[in-house]
């Protein structure tokens, strides 16, 4: 396990979060990335995870976002953060890295897990026996066992105090995902239902602690890889949309982590546990926005608008 700490001297105001500690597990990109980054906004001390790094290199996700960046990230919201490479299907690194953790704080109030990466392995509209064998398990491996090994070594310091919270990170809704998710296949339907079901087990664990677990999903995710096959950038992304209309439903990273974010500020959380919830449908509840100010709700567009054979139309889901 290697870190790298950045700890602005600068004295920023006081955030929501401010006296917590925050575990983002699976933040080198995406939606965890920015969830690391909103969480030290807020005032969280956060500790940022990932396996693709400057000094060790590229995951097998071989992509080249480094959890050094994710580190920098945080330090310029002039929070505190801690960027460390730790592989979460590694039982040893994640107990080291707990208690570390430990050690610097003595708490756990947020775990954040993230992990996945699986879909590189995915083979979208493929059966069973049609799926390579070797990606599929590995796929199981990477969106469930990292979730399960993550979650116990981390579990026993957060029940330390009273209001912990548990984030499962997730793809769809709990209604969306009652149906068998065909077009993705197998595995990855596998890995979305076991992340929805480990939620309610640790809901059910962690209430005589006065603790929630709680599964969050995005929409249609506007990541670093989505928008590199879209080939456009955060900043033009809706020239996607002449290709595939329906993308005019996405949203940014910022948007789920801002979700994340007012969950683990609300205390009141507790409502939530068990439950899977999304970005679109906290947004009105708890007043946050995308970066553009508009708050897309991505799984009713899905049902109502995509699914259901409709031309594309966000005006009413933004």
């Amino acid at each position: 396990m290697e870190g790298r700490e950045t700890v602005t001297d600068n004295e920023a105001p006081a955030g929501p979060l401010d006296g917590r500690v925050a575990l983002v597990a699976g933040a080198t990109r995406g939606a965890g990335r920015a969830i690391a980054v909103e969480l030290a906004r807020a005032g969280a001390a956060v500790y940022a995870t990932g396996r693709s790094s400057r000094t060790a290199g590229r995951s097998e996700i071989d992509r080249p976002e480094t959890i050094e960046e994710t580190g920098e990230l945080m330090a310029a919201t002039g929070g505190t953060g801690t960027a460390l490479r730790v592989d979460h299907l590694d039982g040893d690194q994640v107990r080291d890295l707990v208690q570390r953790i430990d050690r610097d704080h003595g708490r756990l109030d947020v775990l954040v897990n993230d992990i996945f990466g699986g879909d590189a392995y995915a083979q979208f509209g493929t059966t069973l026996w049609e799926h390579g064998l070797p990606g599929g398990l590995r796929m199981l491996r990477m969106g469930i066992d990292t979730h399960a090994i993550t979650s116990h070594y981390a579990l026993p310091l957060l029940i330390r105090r009273p209001g912990g919270l548990v984030i499962e990170m997730t793809d769809g809704t709990a209604e969306y995902n009652a149906a068998y998710r065909h077009h993705e296949g197998f595995f990855y339907d596998l890995v979305k239902a076991a992340v929805q079901r480990m939620t309610l087990a640790q809901s059910h664990e962690l209430a005589p602690y006065r603790c929630a677990a709680v599964a969050v999903t995005p929409g249609w995710l506007r990541s670093e890889k989505m928008l590199e096959a879209f080939g456009v950038t955060e900043e033009n992304w809706r020239d996607a949309t002449t290709r595939v209309p329906h993308f005019c439903i996405s949203e940014s990273p910022a948007y789920v982590a801002r979700a994340v974010t007012a969950l683990a500020a609300d205390p009141d959380v507790a409502r939530w546990t068990g439950k899977v919830v999304s970005s679109g449908q906290l947004a009105p509840l708890y007043g946050f926005t995308d970066k553009d100010g508009t708050q897309p709700d991505c799984w009713r567009y899905l049902v109502e608008v995509q699914d259901a054979g409709l031309p594309a139309d966000d005006s009413g889901y933004r």
